[in-house]
C-alpha cells in the first residue's frame, strides 16, 4: 500500500514521523478498491420485481415489495438473503451453495439441532455482505446461492444419511463450494461421504472444531451425534492420520471415543494445549496433519467449540472451551492456507438459545469462511478443483 504523506491517516499525532496504518485504517482503504456492481444489480431487480416504490418515497431505490438485503428485518430468509435455487440442477452456476440439514434424529441428549438451519438463515439477516476489516464484499465478488434444505427422515439416522450424502454428492460434484448449516453432529458422517463419492483416488483431510471427540462406534446402539469421525475415517478417502481436533476437552470426552483416536492416531489440541502454543502454532499443527498426503480438507466446526457462556443454544453446552476471537482467528488462519473442498457448522440448537446469539455465532463462522476463501483465492473458482472426479463412486472402507 502506497502511504500518501499528506494522508493525515498516516501520520503519528505529531505529523512529524509515519507510523505502520492501524488495521481500521488498511480497511479504510481496501472499501475504495471494491465494486458496487453487484448492489446495483440487487437494487435494479428489486425495482423491477417489487415495483416502484410509492410517489412520498424520495430514496427511488426502494421498491414497494421487500427484495433483496433491505430492510433486514422483512423478507423471506434464505442464508444472507442470498437467492433461492429451486432447481438444484443448476446449482453449479454459483461459487457458493448454501445447503440446510435439518436433522436431530442422532442426538442424545437434548434435541432441537432440526431448527438450526431456519435459526441460522433467520439471524443472518442481520448481516451485510461486506466485511471491514477484511475488506471483503461476498455479494461483489462471489456469487452464492441457498438450495434450501435436504429432506431428511424423522426418527431414521440412515435413511436420512442417505439423503445427505446424496445432497452433498450432488453439490459437490457441481463444483460449487458446499456450505451445510446442521443439524446434529451425526451428519459429519454422510457429508464427508458424499465428498468422497466424488474424490476417486484422491484424499480428504478433516479439521473437526469441538469440545468432542465423536468418535464412537455407536451410542445407543446407533450411529449417533457422538460417532460421525469413527465411519468417515473408515473410509480410504479419509485417513484417520488426517482428522485433526481442536478444542477437545472437559467433563463429556467418552473412553471408548477416546481409545478410538489412540489405535487410529488422531491428531487432538485441547483448549489449553492451543492457548499455551499459540494461535499460529495451533494452525500450523492443524494445517501439517491434515494436508498431509491429502488433497484437500473438509472443515467440521461444531458450535460447542466456543466457551458455553457464549453459545447457550447447543445440545451439549461445555464450559472452557475457545473464546470466539480465538475460534475466529484460528479458523482464518487454517481457511486461508489450506485447499478447503467444504465447510459443516453444527449443533446449533434455537429452542435453547438466548437472542440468537448461538445462531449469530454460526453466522459468522460462515461468512469469515467465505471471506478468507476469497482471500485467499480459492474463490471465486475459475475451474473445478482437479480433486473431484465427476462420477460418483461407492466409498471404499479401510477399516475392519
Amino acid at each position: 500500500m502506497t502511504h500518501n504523506s499528506e494522508n493525515p491517516l498516516f501520520q503519528s499525532p505529531d505529523n512529524n514521523t509515519h507510523q505502520p496504518p492501524t488495521e481500521a485504517q488498511r480497511a479504510l482503504e481496501l472499501e475504495t478498491r471494491l465494486p458496487m456492481t453487484g448492489w446495483q444489480q440487487e437494487v435494479s431487480k428489486g425495482l423491477e420485481y417489487g415495483l416502484e416504490a410509492a410517489q412520498s418515497i424520495r430514496d427511488r431505490t426502494i421498491p414497494t415489495f421487500s427484495r433483496g438485503e433491505l430492510p433486514h428485518y422483512a423478507g423471506i430468509n434464505t442464508f444472507l438473503k442470498a437467492p433461492y435455487l429451486e432447481d438444484v440442477r443448476q446449482v453449479g452456476n454459483y461459487d457458493v451453495a448454501i445447503v440446510g440439514v435439518p436433522h436431530d434424529s442422532g442426538t442424545t441428549y437434548r434435541p432441537g439441532t432440526r431448527f438450526g438451519p431456519q435459526g441460522i438463515r433467520r439471524i443472518s439477516a442481520l448481516y451485510t455482505p461486506y466485511n471491514f476489516e477484511l475488506g471483503i464484499d461476498l455479494r461483489e465478488q462471489i456469487t452464492i446461492c441457498d438450495v434450501g434444505d435436504i429432506f431428511t427422515i424423522p426418527a431414521n439416522n440412515e435413511k436420512s444419511f442417505d439423503q445427505i450424502s446424496k445432497g452433498i454428492a450432488h453439490i459437490f460434484s457441481s463444483g460449487a463450494f458446499p456450505i451445510i448449516l446442521g443439524g446434529d453432529h451425526s451428519i459429519g458422517f454422510p457429508t464427508v461421504r458424499g465428498v468422497c463419492r466424488h474424490l476417486g483416488d484422491k484424499k480428504v483431510g478433516i479439521i473437526h472444531f469441538d469440545r468432542h471427540v465423536d468418535t464412537q462406534e455407536t451410542d445407543l446402539d446407533e450411529r449417533m451425534h457422538t460417532c460421525p469421525w469413527f465411519h468417515a475415517t473408515n473410509m480410504k478417502n479419509a485417513p484417520a492420520k488426517n482428522l485433526v481436533q481442536l478444542g477437545i476437552g472437559g467433563w463429556q470426552v467418552p473412553r471408548n471415543g477416546v481409545k478410538v483416536c489412540r489405535d487410529r492416531a488422531t491428531n487432538i489440541l485441547t483448549v489449553t494445549d492451543i492457548v499455551e502454543m499459540g494461535l499460529d502454532a495451533a494452525a500450523e499443527f492443524a494445517i501439517q496433519r491434515a494436508t498431509d498426503g491429502t488433497d484437500c480438507v473438509y472443515i467440521s466446526f461444531d458450535i460447542d467449540c466456543i466457551d458455553a457462556g457464549f453459545v447457550p443454544g447447543t445440545g451439549w453446552p461445555e464450559p472452557g472451551g475457545l473464546l470466539p476471537r480465538e475460534a475466529l482467528s484460528l479458523l482464518g488462519k487454517i481457511v486461508q492456507k489450506v485447499p478447503v473442498c467444504g465447510l459443516e457448522v453444527v449443533e446449533v440448537s434455537p429452542p435453547y438459545d438466548i437472542s440468537d446469539i448461538t445462531s449469530l455465532m454460526a453466522t459468522r463462522v460462515i461468512c469469515d469462511t467465505m471471506a478468507h476463501l476469497v482471500l485467499s483465492g480459492q474463490l471465486p473458482r475459475k475451474e473445478k478443483p482437479a480433486y473431484i472426479h465427476p462420477e460418483s463412486q461407492p466409498e471404499l472402507v479401510a477399516w475392519t
